[in-house]
């Protein structure tokens, strides 16, 4: 009661901040005289003088009036728009690097602008985060020509550019992009062998547009670069032959957790038809050691077949199985599922199936974007979030008031006993709104689910626009007019559409849709121009005699034809009538067999509902009712609200390891002379070879002499009297240490002295660098199937992620000890060729993986340097002008060309060359 009264004086906490906001804009709106007066190139000269303050000490802060000014006239100039008191306000809190909620229709696009100005006048460049390429590349032109008039330069990162392109747009002042494609780019950076390769500059500041969609519902599944593996192909199909022949006795499924397993009858079923398939042998179980490739497979094939629906989850175009975003509706085109699911799902639907991936880079979004200094969101929905942003982003959610105060009529839900009524009693409204010309939008969670609406009202003569991702480059056209008089639209989930709903039609994109066929009919410009000028008159003109329709009907009505499993989801939907003052409605529809109200419903409510029984078509509203719905949302955002904490804690053990590897791969790259470290790598390996063979407080005769001698020859190639200096009096431990570090410094130094100082440079440099990628690829894998399986360790009494952090402590330690011996070893057993190969280049055939959020389950090239030479040493090659040479004779030494000490000697004798023709 106390906090209701403070809140009725004093308002709330969410109305302070945005109160402290009046006085700058009261700056701004000062100083709009003045600015209306200067020239275009004074007001674009007004670029350089920020930066020429900035220089000498002042802040951001200082210049913000200004600035906003700035951009406010310049957006009158070139785009038409003048922004509004509360679109200054919501760009001051994306420059305070905070989340603005504002509605849908407000104007977020154009609040964008001015944050960005501002932040990009420390020309350390600015990142625009959009949910596709489609907003990516229309924003970069559209908000572009305020940047552009003023004097920045701007980008935009889209699917498909190559490097050069990506550098050039990542340079400018501000970079348009997906939150996918900076993420790969970051990725692809840390795989590059040149610095000048690198795309990214170093983050500075990011405004992630729709946030709640990129750092919450595509946050629950990393970003991997994969590169294909063995080919298991066949086993894959043989394995899909199996589900079909299992009945229900045989699995059980929990739709919860998306989760099938085999009951003990499902696993003799299995083995029965392996037997008889010949894949498994008399005697030998499912769980068989040397069966684990098997019974991997046929789990996938099951999960494939009872957890994965087509044309729910995935779509099937072009003889490739497609997956289609949970929240979004669109396809996912390039992203695979990750452990051979997605093979298994192209053996389901007999289309040819791809070879398995390994993972070769991999982050989170929430590992990505928390590298910004400065990162700032806004969206239409974040309040419900505002925990989650502040937990794992430090990001506060801020509330911007409307404009003009919402009109939406929001009715309450309407509950049927079935599908059937349900669908029924949707239809009817849909007429009867048809009747009196107004629009409507309904929402419906996934494609089958909206095609199936579609056959209903196609039998019943109602036409209509279907939009999901069969349809998805038609998706602006389809939007843009759903405002228009009577129009029907079936969306799935409408989340970063990022095109508006306009009453009456979109006028911008109707005179688009006509200039084609202008353009064709009228080669001359001036009559073209004449007749685009004529033909936008019309259209303005009938769109404002079409809104005038909408607005008499009631405005757009937005139906959705269940609840989401996230509350943000609905009001997005909701959000998309009634802006700007607009009128309009909105209401969801229903029924107990609903899979959100089937599976995380309560029991009890969904009990007593049905002990009372419902007529057919009879809509029931009960408080009960609604608060078992808000129960089921509140259970599933928090279940996937843990999944995302529980990804990011395994994350951030493989992080802290990823932020090391790519600053000490950078520093390579940037260093052109590694003999110091190579020179310290070879000593640790030579202090661990003596501090394993000859431990401190033992006697002489308890020193591993022999291994020591052997492992000697083994890394270096060197045969050593080891075994005589063991035997020299009152020799220690530090002796032998500081004789081998002679002998291998000159073996390196003759090494160098061979093939002269600049190529053996350039050789160090090399193998480091390779062998570097590949270790770190090995970790990766090893990472994965530690995390797979870790989730075991808890039937022991043990917390998985404190034995993962423990595994993974250690296989990062053995990845580096294991490095500096495969350095050292390479370099010091290597033979040159003097040819001009390939320079080391990143893995070919990599794909793009991004898995499914909804599923959340917690992939490679052969190495470009293979380290492995038949005869000990490897066989590195240079860029040299290739000499003709003379044939091969096995009596004349002189055409032999360089022979590995170790190798076997050419002339036949069966000798190493060591102690034939290459005695010394």
């Amino acid at each position: 009661m106390l906090a209701a009264l403070a809140r009725t004086l004093f308002g709330t906490a969410n109305d302070r901040i945005v109160k402290g906001f009046d006085k700058p804009v009261a700056k701004i709106n000062a100083l709009e005289p003045a600015f209306i007066q200067l020239s275009d190139e004074q007001l674009r000269a007004k670029t350089s003088e920020f930066r020429e303050r900035l220089a000498k000490g002042e802040t951001l802060d200082d210049l913000l009036p200004e600035a906003f000014a700035t951009v406010r006239e310049a957006a009158k100039r070139t785009l038409g728009q003048r922004h509004f008191d509360v679109q200054l306000k919501g760009g001051m809190v994306l420059h305070q690097g905070k989340i603005a909620e504002m509605k849908t229709g407000e104007g977020k696009t154009l609040v964008a602008t001015l944050p960005v100005y501002l932040n990009a006048l420390e020309s350390k460049g600015v990142h625009v985060v959009t949910v596709n390429d489609y907003l990516a590349r229309r924003d970069s032109e559209w908000m572009g020509q305020v940047y552009t008039f003023l004097g920045l330069t701007v980008g935009v990162i889209v699917h498909d550019m190559d490097d050069e392109a990506r550098k050039a747009a990542y340079a400018c002042d501000v970079t348009y992009g997906t939150n996918n494609e900076i993420g790969f780019d970051y990725l692809r950076d840390n795989m590059k062998y040149r610095l000048d390769a690198m795309a990214q500059r170093p983050f500075h500041y990011a405004i992630v547009d729709e946030v709640d969609s990129i750092l919450i519902d595509e946050a629950r599944t990393p970003l991997i670069i994969s590169g294909p593996a063995e080919d298991s192909s066949e086993l894959y199909r043989r394995a899909d032959t199996v589900i079909p022949k299992l009945k229900a006795e045989h699995y059980e499924k929990d739709e919860k957790n998306r989760t099938v397993v085999l009951t003990d009858a499902g696993v003799e079923a299995v083995e029965e038809i392996l037997r008889v398939d010949g894949l498994l042998a008399e005697g030998i179980t499912l769980y068989a050691p040397n069966m684990v490739s098997v019974l991997h497979h046929v789990t996938q094939a099951l999960r494939a077949h009872k957890l994965f629906a087509r044309d729910v989850d995935y779509i099937v175009k072009d003889g490739q199985v497609v997956i289609i975003d949970e929240f979004t509706g669109r396809m996912m085109a390039g992203r695979r599922y990750s452990e051979g699911l997605h093979q298994a799902l192209e053996a389901k639907e007999n289309v040819e199936i791809q070879r398995e991936n390994q993972t070769l880079a991999s982050i989170t979004f929430q590992n990505l974007f928390r590298m910004y200094p400065k990162l700032a969101g806004m969206t239409g929905t974040a309040l419900t979030e505002a925990t989650e942003f502040g937990e794992i982003y430090r990001l506060e959610v801020v509330e911007i008031p409307t404009n003009v105060p919402v009109v939406r009529k929001d009715a309450d839900d309407e509950i049927y006993r079935t599908l059937a009524d349900k669908t029924r009693a949707i239809v009817k409204l849909i007429e009867e709104c048809r009747a009196r010309n107004q629009p409507m939008l309904v929402g419906t969670v996934s494609i089958e689910k909206s095609e199936a609406l579609a056959a209903e009202l196609k039998k019943q003569g109602i036409p209509h626009n279907v939009l999901n991702a069969r349809f998805h480059d038609q998706e602006a056209v389809i939007v843009a007019q759903a405002g228009r008089p009577g129009s029907v639209t079936i969306a799935t989930n409408m989340a970063g559409r990022g095109t508006d709903i306009q009453l009456g039609g979109n006028v911008d994109m109707l005179l688009r849709q006509s200039e084609p066929e202008i353009v064709t009919k009228y080669p001359d410009e001036t009559a073209r121009k004449a007749e685009i000028e004529r033909i936008a008159a019309e259209i303005r003109s009938g769109v404002e005699r079409d809104r005038e329709i909408v607005l008499k009907a009631g405005g757009l009505y937005v139906v959705g034809t269940e609840r989401h499993e996230s509350r943000r989801i609905d009001n997005q939907l909701r959000g998309r009538s009634g802006r700007q003052g607009d009128p309009g409605a909105s209401k969801f529809f229903l029924s107990l067999e609903d899979d959100l109200m089937r599976i995380f419903g309560n029991n009890k409510v969904l009990d007593w509902v049905q002990k009372k029984g419902m007529a057919d078509d009879e809509a029931l509203t009960h408080r009960w009712l609604n608060k078992a719905l808000e129960t089921a949302q509140g259970k599933v955002e928090a279940r996937n609200f843990e999944i995302r904490k529980n990804l990011l804690r395994f994350d951030d053990v493989m992080n802290s390891q990823r932020r090391e590897i790519y600053k000490e791969r950078i520093e390579l790259m940037g260093t052109e002379d590694v003999s110091e470290t190579v020179a310290g790598m070879r000593r640790d390996v030579v202090d661990s070879l003596v501090s394993r063979t000859i431990p401190e407080d033992v006697y002489a005769e308890q020193w591993k002499v022999a291994e020591l001698k052997d492992e000697v020859q083994r890394l270096f190639g060197l045969d050593l009297p080891v075994d005589q200096w063991a035997k020299e009096e009152g020799i220690a431990d530090e002796e032998i240490r500081s004789r081998l570090n002679e002998a291998t410094e000159r073996l390196f130094a003759q090494k160098a002295a061979q093939y002269g100082p600049e190529v053996w440079r350039q050789v160090e440099k090399s193998v480091l660098m390779q062998l570097f990628d590949q270790s770190w690829k090995d970790h990766l894998l090893h990472l994965d199937h530690l995390r797979q399986g870790i989730g075991l360790r808890a039937y022991g009494q043990k917390d998985p992620l404190n034995e993962y952090k423990r595994e993974a402590f250690n296989l990062f330690n053995d990845l580096l000890t294991g490095l500096r011996e495969q350095v050292v070893a390479l370099l010091a057993t290597l033979q040159l060729r003097m040819e001009p190969p390939p320079m080391p280049e990143m893995p070919r055939n990599m794909h793009e993986v991004h898995e499914d959020p909804a599923l959340a389950t917690a992939m490679s090239d052969d190495p470009a340097f293979d380290p492995a030479d038949p005869d000990g040493g490897g066989v590195a090659t240079l860029h040299r002008p290739r000499a003709a040479k003379p044939a091969f004779d096995v009596n004349d030494p002189s055409t032999w060309g360089k022979v590995a000490r170790n190798a076997a000697c050419p002339c036949g004798s069966g000798k190493k060359f060591k102690h034939c023709h290459g005695r010394v």
